[in-house]
């Protein structure tokens, strides 16, 4: 095991280079986000704060961690330096956002969000610019995952009554 303890871990994330994994655990009693390296060993606390701090996810070059923070009364996006500085929020909305996720070339952001009266699949530039909503459907789309050439993702959503993955192919419009 790399940890074992009496606390819940979750939702690792490799670092870029597989020198480091991002996740986020209540082991200091509400969940934060942590950073250690491949071999479990240097485990340090990132958020370190009474909010909820949740999904952490690399930049392609290992120099941010994008996440989900409850810290301003809202689940939003936020965006901090690998090392835990500099945190800063991306998202604006009175719905929950969610799940981001970085393009392959970092200059994207992928997330789910509620912001319409249900979960969708946004994207936004990593500087926050640009939100814009890719999915439409009744039913829910969650948990963006990019495909490596940067023009496709891979999101679950339950539009046959069950979870189910699709695949989205970003250069034709809304979806």
């Amino acid at each position: 095991n790399l940890t074992n303890n009496d606390a819940e871990d979750y939702y690792p994330s490799w670092g870029p280079d597989g020198s480091r994994i991002a996740f986020n655990s209540d082991r200091d009693g509400n969940y934060e986000i942590y950073v250690m390296k491949a071999d479990g060993s240097g485990l340090t606390n990132l958020t370190n704060n009474s909010a909820w701090d949740d999904f952490p996810e690399w930049s392609p070059d290992g120099a941010k961690i994008a996440f989900t923070s409850g810290r301003d009364g809202n689940l939003e996006i936020y965006v901090m330096n690998a090392d835990g500085s500099n945190v800063h929020r991306l998202t604006h909305s009175k719905a929950r956002d969610v799940r981001p996720a970085w393009s392959p070339d970092g200059t994207q952001i992928a997330f789910t969000s509620a912001r319409d009266g249900n979960y969708e699949i946004y994207l936004m530039q990593s500087d926050a610019s640009n939100v814009r909503r890719v999915t439409n459907h009744p039913e829910r789309d969650d948990y963006p995952t990019w495909h490596p050439d940067g023009k496709q993702l891979l999101t679950i959503s339950q539009r046959n009554g069950r979870s189910d993955l699709y695949l989205f192919d970003l250069t034709g419009g809304n979806l």
